[in-house]
């Protein structure tokens, strides 16, 4: 099980996606069906777009031990307030869909304890396959130190030993990369990722 590979090669999160326009999207029932075989000490994120207040509280209620809402901008500040509220600010990962020309608002960066940096897809959240800008992460990551960073899109084993040096980041999140159709893990592109990250942690540019 794909679930189980990642878990042997050290994965920290377990994603689940919960869009269903996504073609990796599963349903709450399938989650709670399969909730007793996840490995024991990894946590589950519930990935989500743009949630109503009771489809996210029923997703927490399912089990999941973090949320990653992906959301268009602008956001209301409310909104902010209410999704923190049901998840927790610690347990709350926000992935703004960000265009390339725009500036992280300052309502998102003083709200969020970590952030989720996919790229820009005009027609949907996340997903592309693309890399993003990593210098502008970087520079995000530089500047709020304070908040957790996650890098995302388009990270494969061909791309991840440039997006760690480039981005500086500490935290991946991996999809259509070590993937061989939406939703199928293929198990080599996983391996060599990871030997990648091991690649360039062990470079004296990143240390």
């Amino acid at each position: 099980m794909d679930i189980e590979f990642a878990d042997r090669l050290g994965a920290d999160y377990l994603g689940f996606i919960l869009y269903p326009k996504s073609s990796r999207s599963i349903t709450l029932q399938a989650f709670r069906d399969m909730a007793t075989l996840l490995p024991d000490g990894r946590e589950t994120v519930a990935v989500m777009v743009e949630p109503s207040a009771e489809e996210l509280r029923q997703t927490m209620v399912t089990g999941f031990d973090r949320a990653q809402i992906h959301f268009s901008l602008p956001v209301a500040e409310d909104t902010l307030k209410e999704w923190i509220e049901l998840v927790g600010r610690d347990r709350l990962w926000l992935a703004p869909k960000l265009p390339p020309e725009q500036a992280m608002p300052e309502s998102v960066l003083n709200a969020a304890a970590t952030i989720l940096w996919d790229t820009y897809h005009k027609g949907g959240f996340g997903g592309s396959g693309k890399t993003g800008d990593w210098a502008k992460f970087s520079h995000y990551k530089t500047a709020r130190p304070e908040i957790t960073w996650i890098l995302a899109g388009g990270i494969s084993a061909d791309t991840v030993e440039a997006a760690l040096k480039a981005s500086g980041t500490t935290f991946l999140d991996l999809s259509s990369g070590v993937e061989v159709a939406p939703g199928i893990k293929d198990h080599v592109k996983m391996k060599a990722l990871v030997r990648g990250i091991h690649r360039a942690r062990s470079s004296p540019t990143l240390n």
